[in-house]
């Protein structure tokens, strides 16, 4: 007799997991697959190159309805879930109940929304999915934009608007872009490349409330300076927070997000959670791979292996068109730190290695990120970079090289 599975939220988690389990147990489980979204499974990291113009939204879905029929999977899409009913084993849809012998919880996060007044205006949107995307893909050309939040997110949702033919601006609080990735340098230099696209750029900047015209639709944000930004829209994208709603009304263990094991699993031995949603000795986690690493260890334990999540060290790039930059480890100064610097700003290239102990810590690189998978590699393996230091700055070839010993011929 096939585990009965459901599956709430249709997120790349999720997906990934759905993959590895058809794959390696495909008569295993009779599999319901609930999502809030009139879809399924699309390629959110996508959405940016969508907004601006670059792919279509047929191009980004990663399972499409002949996928679920093949693999047997019953479809819930559209559909939110009321309730979780762990006495009964039951998930409760809008449109019935289902039983369950193993529940994954994958809801993924909401968008912070700054509760200043006017947050909840006509024209004020957050940009997580394909609905959000289809408002900004729906403005006029010439329209007036605003994206709160200079963050990986804000960028490109900025990027891709302003690649549509839109007055946009980017509103950040801190003092330079990208600030939880790049260092003071790499973010000015992101920034001028920005504006010489045509985008506007405030750094250091406060926003204090959103004000709406005579028509009651967004007009304007007032800054704490009591300047203000005209716009038709208003873009947050100032982080996001994961979804336990329906985890804590279920009476399960939640912290900032839901507390799992390292074997993905909630307080409830039947129910599994993972992606965005969760939270796993105290950490959060908002980028794809450790995403699709969980996904697949909680696949291995779903069909009865003894796997555990360890987290490692994850790396960022920006998805915008012209904008070369990564980003890995921990860049912070230190007394026990040195840095690697090789600047050349004439030249568009930044460089910024971060070593402690023999071992590369942290990096920063922009305008040329060949390398940047190099670097990534040395970082999550903590590796000994002492044969490599005096030439890693540029890159594998030469800091092999340098690692070499040196041969000589002995005449005699």
């Amino acid at each position: 007799m096939k585990t009965r599975l459901v599956v709430i939220g249709a997120g790349m988690a999720s997906g990934r997991m759905l993959e590895h389990l058809v794959k390696t147990a495909p008569n295993a489980f009779e599999i319901t697959l609930f999502n809030a979204e009139n879809r399924g499974n699309y390629n959110r990291l996508m959405l940016s190159p969508v907004l601006a113009g670059e792919k279509t939204y047929e191009e980004i879905v990663t399972h499409d309805a002949e996928w679920y029929a093949r693999h047997g999977i019953t479809t819930r899409f559209g559909e939110r879930v009321t309730m979780i009913d762990r006495a009964s084993k039951t998930v409760i849809g809008e449109h019935g109940p289902v039983p369950y012998d193993r529940l994954v919880i994958a809801t993924g996060s909401n968008p912070f929304v700054i509760p200043m007044p006017g947050h909840d205006l006509p024209g004020v949107i957050s940009w997580r999915d394909w609905d959000d995307t289809q408002v900004m893909i729906g403005q006029q050309k010439g329209t007036r934009a605003v994206v709160l939040g200079g963050g990986v997110l804000g960028l490109e949702a900025a990027a891709g608007m302003a690649a549509r033919g839109m007055d946009v601006t980017v509103v950040h609080l801190e003092s330079h872009l990208m600030n939880r990735q790049l260092d003071a340098e790499a973010g000015a230099m992101l920034a001028r490349t920005l504006e010489a696209r045509g985008l506007k750029i405030r750094c250091s900047t406060a926003s204090e409330a959103i004000v709406a015209g005579p028509d009651g639709h967004v007009a304007e944000l007032r800054l704490k300076d009591g300047s203000t930004l005209p716009c038709d829209l208003l873009v947050m994208a100032v982080g996001i927070r994961p979804s336990t709603t329906l985890a804590q009304a279920a009476g399960l263990a939640v912290g900032r997000g839901i507390t799992v094991d390292d074997h993905l699993r909630t307080s409830d031995p039947s129910i599994f959670a993972l992606g965005e949603c969760v939270e796993l000795n105290g950490a959060l986690f908002g980028l794809v791979a450790p995403l699709y690493d969980q996904a697949e260890v909680l696949a291995a334990n779903l069909t009865g292996a003894d796997q555990s999540y360890i987290p490692k060290e994850t790396s960022t790039k920006l998805k915008v068109t012209g904008c070369d930059l990564f980003s890995a480890g921990c860049f912070a100064e230190g007394p026990d730190r040195e840095e690697i610097l090789l600047s050349a700003p004439e030249d568009g290239i930044y460089k910024r290695l971060v070593i402690a102990d023999q071992k590369l810590v942290g990096a920063v690189i922009y305008g040329d990120t060949e390398h940047g998978g190099f670097y990534y590699g040395l970082i999550r393996d903590g590796a000994d970079i002492s044969d490599l230091r005096e030439a890693l700055i540029f890159g594998p070839a030469s800091a092999n090289a340098a690692a070499q010993p040196s041969r000589c011929s002995l005449a005699g």
